[in-house]
């Protein structure tokens, strides 16, 4: 797994590892088990804080993504189905959001994009 984190972004970097880790999680890249990188190398390789790699990894931990086995590293937990089901709702809401900026952005009415969103649905279960 691959962590790209920028300085330019409005999210601290801690939050943007935490967020990388959790996708790795859900779509299977990082599977339960896997061991992450200890969080003086992770520091190291991205160049930052241990305290920012310390940051994410807590967090992490008591999300339920990972577990810290003291003197051994941290390893990822088995996935909870609630937990997982949650954050994909939580991604779901935030790019639902987004549409609905964008939506007032061009004046679009709520039937217009009903419309869309149940063309591209089907065109989705058609294949």
């Amino acid at each position: 797994m691959k962590i790209v984190i920028t300085n330019r972004s409005n999210v601290p970097i801690y939050e943007q590892i935490k967020q990388q880790v959790i996708e790795a999680i859900l779509t299977d890249e990082l599977k339960a088990d896997d061991q992450l990188p200890s969080i003086r190398q992770l520091a190291k390789d991205l160049k930052i804080s241990v305290i920012t790699t310390t940051r994410a990894y807590k967090d992490l931990e008591e999300e339920g993504f990972v577990v810290n086995v003291q003197g051994k590293g941290c390893y990822v937990l088995p996935k909870n189905e609630n937990l997982n089901y949650e954050n994909v709702m939580r991604k779901i809401e935030q790019i639902l959001f987004e549409v609905l900026s964008l939506q007032e952005r061009i004046d679009l009415s709520d039937e217009e994009l009903l419309e869309v969103m149940q063309t591209i649905m089907e065109e989705n279960r058609n294949g």
